[in-house]
């Protein structure tokens, strides 16, 4: 599973109440020298140029985000204040709207420099990451825990019913109250002391946690020096090897780089089972060095404070602070979900190992080599051969169809039918962008009108944080007038030598859409207020159209159109089309199980209370409890586990990825059971009631309003090939 990082970081900024200490920002900077800075910070100017504005990133200097920030702090702090000390009776017009308008300076050069954090992360922008981290956060909690602008807030959402408000004025009403109470705004000013102190210890920890693990990613690769080391190789993944050993800068054949876009092929396709091995165990191992970026300390003092500060805000544990305004609403339902998947999960993976051992020893006897055992780096290099054996596909025959840039540009051709939208790519050198790599689209709808721009940064580099993701550069709203959105959709792949096109996995393919779904999301938004908008959501409804976009990969439409051979130009075969979807629940076992381990593990982490962990023995004992196999590890172990500990963002929530998958499976089923894939009405209703809402409707009544009845497991567990559960019939 792949997450938005950036839309994680967001959330955890605007949205979620751990946010940082009480402190006066005015000790960091006076209003003359704020006027002063504003007159000459690019950063702190409203955008300029064609379509609302853009990010100035051809002016931006890493020296000017520091003082930006002061600045907009101080901007915010001022107008917060006036909120606050306003005499008049509280009302939505006086007291939340105002609210809602404060902060845009801030709001904007965060987004700037999450851009940076998370695609250009150099040493000088980790140095202003460490430095201005606590102090963001102390300002969110001088604004949250603003004890006369609580009550203000309080006294419009205890009369928004009788008050004549529409239905999203209402729901901004509760998102503010909401918040401020979750972050602690009733608490006494001992407790609220305490609750900031702990929350700028855990900014803090957050950027080492996750500057640690960039840095074990940027020092450690594989190189490959002799021409056996690439056995079993194709041309392609050979060429991205390449690529990989210049961008590290050594002379050798090539470089398994320690992204998961460069070792997961390696993994699947190389023959030399002891570089496998020491590719693997280089990717797992990261942030669990026996180095200075070893982060199991980091995670074991994170863990107690989420304990302490979840006691102080009057919750039984941090998962139960976290989902109390989720769709699940506790963590034992999350589990329970968890736990009704797990034993199918399981038993599949058992049947995996069973048929790539009997390969593995068939071969083994063959070559009168003695017997091996699967181990986790096995496991892709020998679902491939049973792959092969079972449904006579080879991911090698599937891959020079897919393109990356023809795979994009069906991304697009499913938007415009879904939801009609345009995508044209703007001249280079009109927008500009952090990197060169980096491409600019306009999107605008069926009748020609701007809708919004679309970033692409495809490609990894040093500094760039692994995975993919989305972005938000600026959210759509209607308060003043009516902004557009900007978004990026960012990867990982290696670039191709020389322009050559990037051939990808059929499950990268996949990673492709996804991500994309988060990016139409935002472009999709008719909500009037930006901090309802897009995915500014439940955290368990964020990647739910996400997993769903996933599913137009295979329609016959798309592959028709645009997996075609890079070579040839040749469409992909039907026949191996059919060996595709023959194969859809292959590894299903495998992909299960390495994604919900580091769910459950993660949810029992936080349900662990103030109970001392150590994350390395944690870790094995929860996942012998469980009886995870031992030729699976997690997909993301605890020290690399950004989404939980890199900031608030998924932590006691990665159950989420299931929570959607559940979701998608069933709505993707709304639109078989109609007129298929592109069915305009289930589209239309798809639209109307969960792309273009935001949170400005509750979750559960949002998918309701799509699907006319609440989501059940059995789409799920069909779609991956498990046994449905049977559901007794209640007794009469």
């Amino acid at each position: 599973m792949i997450c938005a990082l950036t839309v994680a970081n967001r959330l955890a900024r605007r949205c979620n109440p751990a946010a940082g200490l009480v402190m006066p920002i005015a000790l960091f900077l006076s209003p003359s020298l704020a006027a002063t800075v504003i007159d000459d910070n690019v950063l702190l100017q409203p955008w300029s140029g064609a379509y609302g504005g853009v990010p100035p990133f051809d002016k931006i200097r890493v020296t000017d985000f520091k003082p930006a920030m002061l600045a907009a702090m101080a901007e915010e702090l001022s107008a917060v204040n006036r909120i606050a000390s306003n005499p008049l009776r509280p009302t939505f017009e006086n007291t939340v709207v105002p609210l809602e308008r404060s902060g845009r300076t801030l709001d904007r050069v965060q987004r700037i420099f999450g851009v940076y954090q998370a695609t250009l992360d150099t040493p000088d922008v980790q140095a202003v990451e460490q430095e201005m981290t606590p102090l963001l956060a102390a300002h969110s909690d001088q604004i949250r825990h603003n004890l006369p602008l609580y009550r203000r807030i309080a006294a419009v959402y205890a009369v928004r019913e009788k008050s004549a408000l529409a239905p999203e004025q209402q729901r901004l009403t509760w998102f503010y109250y909401t918040r401020f109470l979750l972050s602690g705004a009733q608490l006494d000013s001992r407790a609220k002391a305490d609750v900031s102190d702990i929350n700028r210890r855990l900014a803090a920890l957050y950027t080492r946690f996750s500057q640690n693990v960039l840095a074990d990613e940027n020092d450690h690769w594989l190189e490959l020096s002799a021409d056996g080391d690439l056995a079993g190789l194709p041309p392609s993944i050979r060429e991205a090897l390449v690529t990989g050993a210049t961008a590290r800068g050594v002379k050798v054949l090539g470089a398994v780089l320690n992204t998961r876009s460069s070792v997961e092929p390696f993994l699947e396709l190389s023959t030399r089972r002891d570089l496998r091995e020491r590719a693997w165990r280089i990717f797992v191992n990261r942030g669990d060095n026996p180095n200075a970026h070893n982060n199991n300390t980091t995670v074991a003092e994170i863990l107690t404070l989420r304990a302490k500060r979840a006691h102080l805000l009057g919750f039984r544990t941090h998962a139960h602070w976290r989902l109390e305004d989720t769709m699940a609403k506790t963590p034992e339902r999350a589990v329970a979900l968890m736990e009704k998947i797990w034993p199918a999960a399981l038993a599949r993976v058992h049947e995996e190992v069973s048929d790539m051992q009997t390969i593995a020893d068939q071969e083994s006897a063959a070559r009168s080599e003695a017997r091996i055992r699967i181990e986790p780096w096995d496991y892709r290099f020998y679902a491939e051969k049973v792959r092969k054996m079972k449904y006579d596909l080879d991911a090698n025959e599937v891959k020079p169809y897919l393109q990356l840039d023809k795979l994009r540009d069906g991304m697009f051709w499913v938007a415009d039918q879904l939801l009609g939208f345009r995508f044209r790519p703007v001249a280079a050198g009109t927008v500009p962008v952090v990197h060169p790599d980096i491409r600019v689209f306009e999107v605008t709808n069926a009748g020609g009108a701007h809708v919004g721009l679309w970033y692409w940064d495809p490609y990894a580099r040093a500094n760039k944080t692994s995975g993919a993701w989305m972005s938000e550069y600026r959210s759509h709203e209607r308060l003043d007038n009516t902004v557009t959105p900007i978004v990026s959709n960012n990867f990982n792949f290696i670039k191709g030598a020389d322009g050559a096109p990037v051939l990808i996995s059929w499950n990268d393919a996949k990673i492709l859409f996804q991500q994309f779904g988060h990016a139409l999301r935002e472009l999709c938004s008719k909500v009037g207020f930006r901090s309802l908008d897009g995915t500014d959501v439940a955290r368990d409804f964020v990647e739910f159209p996400a997993q769903l976009i996933e599913h137009w990969l295979s329609t016959p439409e798309v592959l028709q159109r645009f997996a075609v051979h890079y070579q040839t130009g040749q469409p992909i075969p039907p026949e191996l089309v059919a060996k595709i979807r023959r194969a859809e629940t292959f590894n299903s076992g495998f992909r299960t199980v390495e994604y919900l381990s580091g769910a459950l593990i993660d949810m029992r982490l936080h349900l662990a209370g103030v109970t001392a962990i150590d994350p390395t023995a944690f870790e094995k004992e929860v996942l012998e409890s469980l009886g995870m196999p031992d030729e699976i590890v997690m997909r993301h172990r605890t020290p690399q586990f950004q989404h939980i500990f890199a900031s608030e963002g998924f932590s006691a929530g990665y159950y989420s990825y299931l929570w959607a998958d559940v979701l998608a499976a069933d709505a993707w089923e709304a639109f078989t059971e109609a007129g298929g894939p592109y069915d305009p009405t289930v589209a239309a209703r798809l639209r109307d009631n969960v792309f273009s809402v935001g949170n400005a409707r509750d979750a559960a009544n949002a998918y309701r309003a799509f699907r006319g009845r609440d989501p059940g497991v059995a789409a799920l567990m069909r779609q991956r090939g498990f046994a449905v559960p049977v559901v007794p019939t209640p007794k009469k």
